[in-house]
């Protein structure tokens, strides 16, 4: 009844600011409710901007929600989600290099997902956030290929194969560890099947079946061996039961010494039956049972062999690749030092012949010009010039004529001296005379030449036909110190 007129009370301007005051409480309580977020089981919720610090002073890049709510303060703070959905991974792992140094094939399958733990959890926001799901895939398949081939070269192939504990233990390991720094975590490993190239698994598992089936056979074979002695020894018993029984009945008829006599001996003669039939028993079950233990052993030590020849086969034929490789490397660099060297040698002698021929045609130049400056000395003639050449070699000819006879070696010449000869010369005289006449003198010296004797060394004198000397006996005797005989009348 009184509102109407408390409303009238009221002035319009302070109704207007009561209206409004209600509509921004009601904007407020709106944007509030609007920027409230609650997490899903399901997802991380990630929160950056202005979010706070650090323990030690910094700046913090994210905040990470999982399982919770938060208000979004508007403008300095924005949200996304990462998804908790666990992400399998095929991984097929193609010629890894294990200890021994064979290339195997390690087919398998990983599970992973974001980690929700508080530290791994903030690496998954500052590196996963904002990337696509094929993204995260790649990422992890790298880092998951490099640590399996480290743990695989660390590691012989029977632990792989063989200890696939101790194998799956050891890439949980690494890979988890790896894998957190960008928080992730390993969920599950499963590795489908090993093998390589070189069927050294397939020659492990032949082993092994060898290995299992020689076992077989000698456990058979001592089990037989047993029964066969077992059976030796209740016959022995047996016989040897029987024949005391036969004697004790016999022992206990005879009531003379001449039936216990004869009952002795029969005894005896029992007892030496049964024991002859006892011992060939036991050698003969003896000789059987050693005879399939050496089969089995034949058997046994024919797989080791198999086994042993696969693994050397695989040691030999890695080695051999190897070497073969490396001595095509070094055949390769070898021949291009060949090459190299040869370039170097080529242009070395290309460089002297140069240098050489440059020699010559600088030698052959001056004399060209030296000859040309001799020329005009000689007043333009050739032949003139010529001549002025040879008589500066004049001294030279001269010698070498002289050389001519200088080393003449005759043995021995034997001359008949009648000390009396033409013109009052001996035989001797006349015959020195004429070797000396044998070299030509200087006048035809220059006739061969095609020269003339010049006046100032003298006229040509035209000489009479040579004496003939008279016979000399020459001895047939090799060259040796000249010595002359002259024999007087």
């Amino acid at each position: 009844m009184n509102f109407p007129i408390l409303a009238a009370s009221i002035p319009p301007s302070a109704l207007m600011g009561v209206v409004v005051g209600i509509v921004l409480l009601f904007s407020l309580i709106l944007v509030f409710l609007s920027r409230f977020r609650r997490c899903p089981s399901d997802k991380i919720m990630v929160i950056y901007g202005k979010v706070g610090q650090n323990k030690d002073g910094t700046a913090r890049s994210a905040k990470c929600i999982h399982g919770g709510a938060a208000f979004i303060v508007p403008v300095i703070q924005s949200y996304e989600y990462l998804d908790l959905t666990p992400i399998s991974l095929s991984v097929d792992l193609k010629s890894a290099l294990s200890r021994q140094n064979i290339r195997i094939d390690v087919p398998s399958r990983f599970t992973v997902g974001i980690s929700t733990e508080p530290g791994i959890m903030q690496n998954a926001a500052e590196r996963l956030l904002g990337l696509k799901l094929a993204e995260i895939q790649e990422l992890a398949k790298d880092i998951i290929f490099g640590q399996m081939r480290l743990i695989i070269a660390t590691m012989a192939i029977e632990e792989i194969n063989t200890d696939r504990d101790k194998f799956l233990e050891a890439v949980s390991a690494c890979v988890e560890g790896e894998l957190k720094k960008i928080g992730l975590r390993l969920i599950n490993v499963n590795v489908t099947d090993i093998s390589d190239e070189s069927g050294y698994i397939e020659a492990l598992g032949k082993e092994a079946a060898a290995k299992a089936i020689n076992e077989a056979r000698i456990s058979v074979a001592e089990r037989n061996r047993e029964g066969s002695i077992g059976e030796a020894n209740a016959v022995r018993d047996q016989r040897i039961s029987v024949a005391s029984a036969n004697a004790a009945a016999v022992d206990g008829e005879n009531k003379s010494k001449a039936e216990v006599a004869k009952s002795d001996a029969t005894r005896r003669e029992a007892e030496a039956d049964a024991l002859r039939r006892a011992v060939t028993a036991e050698k003969l079950a003896e000789a059987k049972a050693k005879e399939e233990a050496y089969a089995a052993e034949q058997l046994a030590e024919k797989a080791r062999a198999e086994r042993e020849l696969a693994t050397q086969q695989a040691d030999v034929i890695v080695k051999a690749r190897i070497e073969k490789e490396r001595m095509e490397l070094a055949a390769e660099a070898e021949a291009e030092q060949i090459r190299r060297r040869a370039r170097g040698e080529a242009d070395a002698i290309f460089a002297k012949m140069e240098a050489q021929a440059r020699g010559v045609q600088e030698v052959l130049s001056k004399q060209a010009e030296g000859f040309a400056n001799l020329v005009k000395a000689a007043g333009g003639s050739a032949d003139s010039a010529v001549q002025l050449m040879l008589v500066d070699k004049i001294e030279e000819l001269v010698k070498i004529q002289v050389e001519a006879v200088k080393n003449l070696n005759i043995d021995k010449i034997t001359v008949w001296d009648s000390a009396g000869g033409k013109d009052g010369n001996s035989s001797t005289a006349n015959f020195l005379s004429g070797i000396m006449k044998a070299i030509p003198p200087l006048s035809d010296t220059f006739k061969m030449a095609g020269l003339q004797i010049p006046a100032f060394l003298g006229k040509e004198i035209e000489g009479s036909p040579a004496v003939p000397a008279e016979p000399a006996e020459t001895s047939p005797v090799p060259p040796a110190e000249t010595s002359v005989e002259t024999l007087s009348e």
